[in-house]
């Protein structure tokens, strides 16, 4: 099984674009350019050990480029560049490891730089890159015409390495972490003591290995920065690769230098770029009617000491309570006398060894370090597993058919709790594996599930745990030398478990799962902790965020399919409390808030002219929120907004009417319950026979279900006025400027001060070197014939502009094409019928459809007894058709029935019959907006093509705001 990549996912686009966008009027280089002026590093040491990259832009173009990226990617802009350090912040789970490989190429071909270095934090990190890079470099040679490139993770012991990176004229892609090069103060005066990468080397002609590192001047890309130069030490280290530039990606930036592009979790929930979240809660009453006992802390600071949890006699009752306890303590006098604690729970032993720690009792009792006993942790556990299999099996019967294999991921604080050692050394199943194969069992015997017993017990569970010298399993911490051999299983076998041949489905892990490693097929993921889990809530859902794939490798968008359930032993409203507060401290956003700015980017038609609304406005849209009671003077949400309830009424000012669904949308948006949702609070859509069985919608079905396929037909002369026309208009292409500034200094005992002595700017020359093949070029990213590029460029009479700046000109004139194009394609497309291909109307019986109460409205008149909206448009659309007595039945047409085109998938709204004088069949679109000037390009041309498939259908098709307009 090869995993596939879609190359047109515009939010990867965007960041990739970002990156690319600092470097505009950067003048292609190396082997394809050769640039005549020598750079700020100057090229004794380049020439002397390798090749390497140059940059002309100086930071004052820099800072102008990044302004520009900020502006288009809705990002507040920087006062001063900060350093030569760029930022990319993605959600965990959106292709962040793709998009920075994407970068390298993208870089390369757009201004031929070479020399590239990706430092990580961790081991597991490491082996998530290399693997990353495994798997996409077919991809990769396929997008850009099969570029040579090498890779290689440093290696101390072959340090012959480096020399091949410093001196090849190929992309070379060194990984690194950053412990490999970094100086702890113990080495910084002693090289014996340093990395080898600091020491001088009989095989490298006595150079230090960094020396070729640096020669280059790379291009570093620092994967998670918050957890690579989180030190003085770590950043000075980065520092010695001497870098181009650094590039910075992550979820979770602490320091966000000069930030170009943004994909928070909201926008990435919204997106539906990552599954959708829900948490199936399992809590046990309080149980007091035995001995509970829960180790933990222990220390020897001052004398040694535990900390232990017990059920105490108060006033009020019995509570549980911590208390601190020494050697001969008896917790039947510590805790008030409770009789459940009378006889051999006086301390005998106290151990504070480090990885044995544990309490000892008279009776002979002993409790490990986060052990518990009594109480209900171990019902709670049986229940959480039972559950998980349960939802597990259940996914698969839905989805096995599709070719997509189910994942469950056990999260354990404790290695023994699966499995642990006799004193023979011989392996037993702890608790929790007798557990899961217990329930496993029972539930084979169900003739439901039947089908699914396809391999042995023993091989459809596993633990990825590291193992001691011995041989035997152990708790880690998950960042160790122990675990590198975990890493190295899980990650080179990420392919085989996605097969559904491969019989492991249930995967237990204690830390090593904690950083690094994530499956796209994870759908359940349950916390069996004997406490509560210490991770992070975004670190335990982000091991299943991504989007699945199927056999064949290809990603799966259906959003009824894509749900990660995180089993938990704590409530749904904790859950989300938890992980509402980790999002909103680790990128400052602020739920059931509206900002004066959530509304700027709402689009109106002014004189003809589609603009965004901007701040003034939407200043004014927030004011009248407040005013109506919706908000409060800090923007919080109030309870008066809710717009399912019946009697829910919002006005707003004549100016603003038209976009109201709009406005209500994005408040409806920043409520985080509408992102996180309760398991349980979800159900079964029930098929209406009374509708699938009328006649009408039969004859409406017969109507709709045939498919379609396209063609399209547009003539080059329209393509080469219209190019040539949007060519003159582009924007003026200058040279390269490069500035000289000189300063005197002036050293006195007020310190050191400059003074500007000469300023000059010259245009960058590039002599008698060779220009890039601008046709070649532009036919790789058209596809057009040279004879047509040649016109175009001809007839724009531009083309002078090319000498002043190659790769400028040919970035933008590439891009005019393709946008004009496109626009051609859409308007010359023609549908036809396919013989034979049609969406059958049994799929309606066939399919079991689950919906969370939050996005439902109940209905009488369609084909289930309620629909889904995804948004307050939706919403009072479906109310509306259902109480009309003209509208006889309407169904919301489902995720399955798709139109093609171009741009992918089209998934048309409604279907309806309407009666009157004669009996109507049509299809409607629902937006904010009827004009299509004011939708996304790609949406507006989506629903163009649903217009011209009806067209051929013979369906009347239109696009509506809401019911009245039908």
């Amino acid at each position: 099984m090869k995993l596939k990549f879609d190359p047109n996912q515009q939010y990867q686009l965007d960041a990739v674009n970002a990156v690319v966008g600092i470097f505009d009027g950067q003048p292609l280089s190396g082997s394809d350019f050769e640039v005549s002026f020598t750079t700020a590093y100057g090229l004794l040491e380049f020439r002397e050990l390798g090749i390497g990259n140059s940059l002309v832009l100086d930071d004052e173009k820099l800072l102008d480029n990044v302004w520009k990226v900020q502006e288009k990617d809705e990002i507040e802009k920087v006062g001063t560049l900060q350093g030569r350090h760029f930022s990319v912040e993605m959600e965990t789970g959106t292709g962040k490891t793709y998009v920075y490989l994407r970068s390298i190429f993208e870089l390369n071909k757009k201004y031929g730089f070479k020399k590239f270095v990706i430092v990580v934090p961790s081991v597991a990190i490491r082996e998530g890159v290399l693997k990353n890079i495994d798997i996409t470099r077919e991809h990769f040679l396929h997008l850009y015409n099969n570029v040579a490139f090498d890779y290689f993770v440093y290696d101390s012991k072959k340090v012959s390495q480096v020399r091949q990176f410093a001196t090849s004229n190929q992309i070379q892609i060194m990984i690194i972490n950053i412990d490999a090069f970094r100086k702890t103060l113990e080495d910084k005066d002693d090289e014996k003591k340093s990395n080898v990468i600091h020491r001088e080397n009989d095989r490298l002609s006595g150079r230090k290995p960094i020396e070729f590192i640096q020669a280059t001047h790379p291009i570093v890309i620092i994967d998670e920065p918050q957890s690579v130069d989180n030190t003085e030490k770590a950043k000075e280290a980065i520092e010695t690769l001497k870098p181009l530039c650094t590039l910075r990606y992550s979820a979770t930036h602490v320091n966000p230098y000069n930030l170009l592009y943004k994909l928070d979790p909201i926008k990435a929930y919204d997106m539906r770029l990552v599954k959708r979240i829900e948490v199936a809660s399992v809590l046990g009453d309080a149980n007091f009617n035995a001995a509970y006992l829960k180790l933990k802390s222990v220390d020897n600071k001052n004398g040694i000491k535990a900390k232990v949890a017990v059920h105490v006699k108060t006033a009020e009752g019995i509570k549980e309570k911590d208390l601190s306890v020494k050697q001969g303590d008896d917790l039947y006098v510590r805790s008030n006398e409770r009789a459940e604690y009378k006889d051999g729970y006086v301390i005998s032993e106290i151990n504070c060894e480090s990885g044995n720690e544990y309490i000892s009792f008279t009776s002979g009792r002993t409790l490990r370090l986060g052990e518990a006993q009594g109480g209900l942790n171990d019902d709670i556990m049986r229940v959480q597993i039972k559950n998980t299999i349960q939802e597990h099996l259940e996914k698969e019967l839905r989805v096995n058919e599709r070719g997509l294999k189910v994942l469950s991921l056990f999260f354990i604080d404790r290695v023994a709790n699966y499995r642990y050692y006799d004193d023979n050394g011989q392996p037993c199943k702890g608790k929790i594996a007798l557990w899961f194969e217990e329930f496993y069992q029972e539930f084979m015997k169900n003739p439901r599930y039947k089908a699914l017993d396809r391999f042995d017990l023993e091989k459809v569970h596993d633990g990825y745990f590291s193992i001691d010298k011995k041989g035997q399993y152990k708790d880690t911490r998950g960042d160790t030398k122990d675990d590198e051999d975990v890493y190295a299983k899980i990650m080179k076998n990420k392919e085989q478990l996605l097969s559904l041949e491969e019989p492991l489905q249930y995967i237990f892990s204690h830390s090593a799962l904690r950083e690094g490693w994530d499956n796209p097929n994870v759908f359940q993921i349950c916390t069996l902790n004997e406490t509560r889990s210490e991770l992070k809530k975004r670190q335990e859902i982000g091991r299943g965020l991504r989007l699945p794939v199927d056999q064949d490798g290809q990603r799966v968008f259906d959003e009824t399919v894509n749900r990660l359930t995180v089993i938990a032993n704590e409530s749904y409203e904790d859950f989300a409390k938890t992980l509402q507060k980790e999002i909103e401290d680790d990128f400052n956003i602020k739920f059931g808030v509206v900002a004066k700015t959530a509304f700027v980017k709402i689009a109106i038609v002014v004189n003809g002219e589609k603009k965004e609304l901007g701040q003034d406005k939407s200043g004014q849209i927030w004011q009248e929120l407040k005013v109506q009671g919706m908000i409060d003077e800090n923007g919080k949400i109030l309870p008066k907004f809710n717009p399912a309830d019946k009697a829910f009424i919002l006005t707003m000012s004549p100016q603003f009417t038209e976009i109201l669904p709009k406005v209500i949308d994005i408040v409806q948006g920043c409520r985080f319950t509408e992102r996180i949702v309760n398991k349980n609070a979800r159900r079964t859509l029930k098929l209406n026979k009374q509708i699938y069985l009328d006649e009408d919608f039969k004859k409406l079905w017969d109507r709709i279900k045939p498919k379609t396929t396209y063609s399209v037909q547009y003539k080059t002369a329209d393509l080469v006025g219209k190019a040539v026309s949007a060519i003159q208009k582009m924007e003026k292409i200058e040279a390269v400027k490069i500035n000289y500034h000189k300063a005197g200094l002036e050293i006195s005992q007020k310190g050191i001060a400059t003074k500007e002595l000469r300023i000059q700017e010259t245009t960058a020359s590039y002599g008698k070197t060779k220009l890039p093949d601008i046709l070649a070029y532009l036919q790789r990213e058209t596809e057009l014939t040279r004879a047509t590029l040649v016109k175009i460029l001809i007839d724009s009479g531009r083309l002078d502009e090319f000498f002043l700046n190659p790769q400028k000109f040919m970035d933008f004139v590439a891009r005019i094409i393709k946008r004009e194009l496109h626009r051609l394609i859409i308007d010359g497309i023609k549908y036809e019928k396919i013989d034979g291909q049609e969406y059958e109307m049994r799929l309606f019986e066939q399919e079991e459809v689950i919906r969370y109460l939050n996005n439902l409205v109940d209905v009488s008149k369609s084909v289930y007894d309620a629909v889904e909206f995804d948004s307050d448009v939706e919403r009072r659309f479906a109310q509306a058709l259902d109480s009309r007595e003209d509208i006889k039945l309407f169904v919301k047409l489902p995720d399955w029935f798709k139109v093609t085109t171009p741009l992918g998938t089209y998934n048309p709204d409604w279907a309806i019959v309407k009666q009157g004088d004669q009996t109507l069949y049509l299809v409607r679109e629902t937006k904010a907006f009827v004009d299509l000037a004011k939708l996304r390009i790609e949406e507006a041309d989506k629903v163009q093509c649903g217009k011209k498939h009806f067209e051929e259908l013979g369906v009347d098709f239109k696009l509506v705001t809401n019911a009245g307009e039908v």
